[in-house]
């Protein structure tokens, strides 16, 4: 693997998915897989109610620079200003809006949000770590 590291300064083109919450495990960040009572990691074994996972932003992105297209994912906490609020606190108020509504995908992002997600990353301007 490349280890070189750098910035690239590129305008967001699209959104990728409309999914940019994941229960992830708090000591080695892959997604968890989760049933109704408990949770596991697959990567470091670690497991819990289900009740106490932790979620964590994954904003996936195509960027275009000057000359070429990137696909590029976002982790984490770095992305909490935008969304004005940590993963998790989003993540509940994803949970209540979904049982208010009646939605059933529990992994779905009501549309409202993914219309404001992209009206604040698409074509705007950005320095991405790489």
């Amino acid at each position: 693997m490349n280890s070189v590291r750098g910035l690239l300064a590129a305008s967001v083109i699209s959104i990728q998915n409309s999914c940019f919450i994941y229960p992830a495990c708090q000591k080695c960040f892959p997604r968890l897989v989760l049933d109704s009572r408990r949770f596991n990691c697959l990567k470091c074994g670690c497991t819990g109610e289900a009740k106490d996972a932790s979620y964590r932003y994954r904003l996936s992105l195509k960027i275009a620079d000057k000359d070429d297209l990137f696909d590029i994912t976002v982790f984490g906490n770095c992305l909490d200003p935008f969304f004005g609020v940590t993963a998790e606190n989003l993540q509940r108020c994803i949970q209540d809006f979904n049982q208010l509504s009646g939605e059933t995908n529990t992994d779905a992002s009501p549309g409202v949000l993914v219309q404001a997600v992209e009206t604040c990353f698409i074509g705007k301007r950005f320095i991405f770590g790489v």
